[in-house]
């Protein structure tokens, strides 16, 4: 029976664990995984909260042209809606036809090439990272507009933020869609709730009526060409309700099986809520007659224009709805600011596995595809995270000037993925053969594929109508954002390409450079061993007994001297401890461990030829993050140095501390038939002879 006494003491938690819980087995990813229910709240976050404010944007710009031009918003609004359907059903198909998870960029790179994938890549990448910046920021803005004294710690709160829906995410994708699974539907439900209220109000002829609807605006006066660009640049800002769309397929791995469908219907479904709230809030912000100026002190009659802030189109809806002071009307301002936090969410998301895709490819680092310890993409989040924090510190987290750099990376990413897909479908058109006579089998089969290719040329028609008009609207944001700070995106657009192309080229040459060939041979003829001595202690006599039983061909101690007295006391010391192993001495006048120790081993290999050296070095095992400064880690200087001389092979002895037991819940054992306390008197250490029929090593 054991002793309680004996048993090992209980793993401490790290502070890691803490925070994202304790590692998962690779057996649990399915686990992990996410059903259709959860994978809404956590990939759609982005999407659906961007009704909140792409109303706000299409009525906004028109009102530069004066309130007649509010006449235009339905129409507006029905474009931004068939272009958000096109871009729903043209992802449909991207999901069954790359479910991979690349999404738009594994599209651009099969059917463009390589360097139109990577013009993906680097636009979703930055966009990924504007959309974390842009929705913390407008959570911090709407928190402050709520509780003013908190403006001076506008950026601190927004890094914290960064830094929870990081910490979050590094617990699972599981865990995290659950925390953000009732903020989303909160904010589905409320807003759907207003929607129904609102126009039931105005069916039974009592419709909600804005404070704003008093004001007037101040028109700019306009050319013909003046209309096309506003009316243009309404759409433009509309279409910032497509924001998060292509987070779906770049998460396809994320699903639970069968991954396309849970994909292709989540993203339906998802499609679907953000048209009904994006033209639900329009028609009610017509009939209630919001009016909402770029410049507040453009309303006309507004006297506190310069002192008083302007109230969202959501809060001024909310208001004719329900009144100022309702609890719906909190209820829906809590929602709406709450689920705009969370937004980043879909980055956080869709980011790591867009660089996992990436790194299978070659073009990240390889680390962005290992799973961590909750079997995610950890290097991923954490990356993301440190992006966004560092822009958000740049800029202050204004949200005024960071919404200038938005939407740019996505358009980009739509409109060479749509653009990709048609490319796709032609050439699955062209694989396709002409129907035979009727009554024949041959015909049968025709006939499926007649179905099939009615299928496919369906969704050419659909890819290349939302590539026309996503390239529309790219143009039109960047000719109207690219002097407000637009042009910083298509800074940071080739720096990353340019960063990924030289990795891609990297990894090829050294892949290149370590693939077998036929010329190239490795053999050895010797086996000899190093045992690294400073002072006479036990780290270096359990070095010492493995060296002696591996059993090398031969074997020796080496110490390097820098004080003559010490290099005195281990010679006595190695007498006294019975230790039959020649020690050797190597004299250091510049006090240098390691070039003394190489010199000798490329003399040595000179004297034997290709012969294999092995260095064995105790190193200490610590437990406390302190104990690292206090210590010197000569072991691993030296060793980074060995490990560039030819034939040497390293070999770390650990000595655990019995600090360790922090670590890994043992203490550090004393050497084999010891006590703790050491002996009066120990066995020699011999060499001894290397085993019959043993063969010589290979470097």
């Amino acid at each position: 029976m054991t002793n309680e006494a004996d048993s090992p003491p209980p793993e401490l938690k790290s502070p890691k664990h803490w925070i994202i819980g304790d590692p998962l087995p690779t057996e649990k990813l399915e686990g992990q995984l996410l059903p259709k229910h959860l994978a809404l709240p956590i990939f759609a976050s982005d999407p659906l909260s961007s009704v909140a404010y792409a109303p706000q944007e299409l009525l906004m710009i028109l009102t530069v042209g004066g309130l007649a031009f509010l006449s235009f918003a339905p129409w507006v609004a029905v474009a931004v809606v068939v272009l958000l359907v096109t871009v729903v059903a043209s992802y449909r198909q991207l999901i069954r036809a790359y479910p991979s998870g690349g999404g738009d960029y594994e599209v651009a790179h099969r059917n463009l090439g390589e360097k139109a994938g990577l013009v993906v890549a680097s636009a979703l990448l930055v966009d990924y990272v504007m959309t974390v910046v842009v929705s913390v920021a407008s959570g911090v803005d709407n928190i402050i507009s709520a509780i003013p004294e908190l403006d001076p710690f506008r950026v601190e709160l927004a890094v914290i933020f960064v830094i929870i829906l990081a910490a979050v995410n590094l617990r699972g994708v599981s865990e995290s869609s659950k925390a953000f699974a009732i903020p989303t539907y909160l904010f589905i439900g409320s807003v759907f709730v207003m929607i129904v209220v609102g126009l039931t109000r105005t069916v039974m002829g009592d419709a909600p009526v804005a404070e704003s609807s008093v004001y007037q605006v101040d028109a700019e006066s306009l050319t013909q060409a003046g209309v096309i660009l506003l009316l243009l640049r309404s759409f433009a800002s509309g279409c910032s309700a497509l924001t998060g769309v292509e987070a779906i397929a770049n998460g396809v791995p994320a699903f639970r099986r069968p991954k396309v469908r849970n994909a292709q219907r989540t993203l339906v479904l998802m499609g679907g809520i953000a048209i009904i709230l994006f033209a639900g809030l329009t028609a009610l912000a017509l009939i209630s007659q919001v009016h909402y100026a770029e410049d507040p002190c453009h309303l006309i009659g507004w006297a506190e224009c310069a002192t008083e802030p302007q109230l969202s189109l959501m809060a001024q809806v909310a208001g004719a709805t329900f009144g100022d002071s309702s609890a719906f009307f909190y209820l829906i301002q809590a929602a709406t600011a709450l689920v705009l936090l969370l937004a980043a969410n879909t980055a956080f998301n869709g980011f790591p596995l867009l660089g996992s895709v990436l790194a299978r490819d070659g073009y990240a680092p390889k680390s962005l595809s290992t799973r961590g310890d909750r079997l995610i993409y950890s290097n991923g989040v954490l990356i993301l995270a440190l992006a966004a924090s560092v822009i958000l510190v740049v800029f202050q987290a204004n949200l005024t000037v960071l919404i200038q750099l938005y939407i740019i990376g996505v358009f980009v990413s739509f409109t060479l993925g749509q653009t990709g897909m048609v490319r796709h479908w032609l050439r699955e058109l062209s694989k396709g053969r002409h129907p035979s006579s009727k009554g024949s089998p041959r015909a049968a089969a025709a006939d499926e594929r007649a179905i099939s290719r009615s299928a496919m040329l369906r969704a050419l028609v659909i890819n290349a109508i939302g590539a026309g008009m996503t390239a529309i609207v790219l143009i039109v944001v960047t000719v109207t954002k690219f002097t407000h700070g637009a042009w910083i995106v298509f800074v940071m657009m080739p720096i990353l390409f340019t960063l990924m192309v030289g990795v891609n080229r990297y990894y090829r040459d050294v892949e290149r450079e370590i693939e077998p060939d036929p010329t190239t041979t490795f053999g050895s003829s010797g086996d000899h061993a190093i045992v690294l001595v400073g002072r006479m202690q036990k780290p270096v006599l359990k070095a010492l007994d493995y060296a002696i039983a591996a059993r090398h061909d031969s074997l020796e101690a080496v110490h390097v001297s820098l004080d003559e007295d010490a290099t005195k006391q281990l010679k006595k010391d190695w007498v006294k401890q019975n230790v039959h192993v020649k020690l050797r001495i190597l004299s250091s006048p510049y006090r240098d461990l390691s070039y003394p120790l190489i010199q000798y081993i490329k003399q040595r290999r000179e004297e034997h030829g290709s012969e294999v050296i092995t260095v064995y070095l105790p190193q200490y095992i610590v437990g406390h993050w302190w104990e690292g400064i206090l210590h010197n880690h000569k072991s691993r200087r030296i060793s980074q140095k060995l490990l560039l001389v030819h034939g040497v092979t390293v070999a770390l002895v650990p000595w655990l501390l019995d600090s360790s037991d922090l670590i890994y819940g043992r203490r550090s054992r004393p050497l084999p038939g010891q006590d703790r306390r050491g002996e009066p008197v120990r066995p020699p250490r011999r060499s001894v002879e290397p085993a019959s029929g043993s063969k010589q090593h290979k470097p």
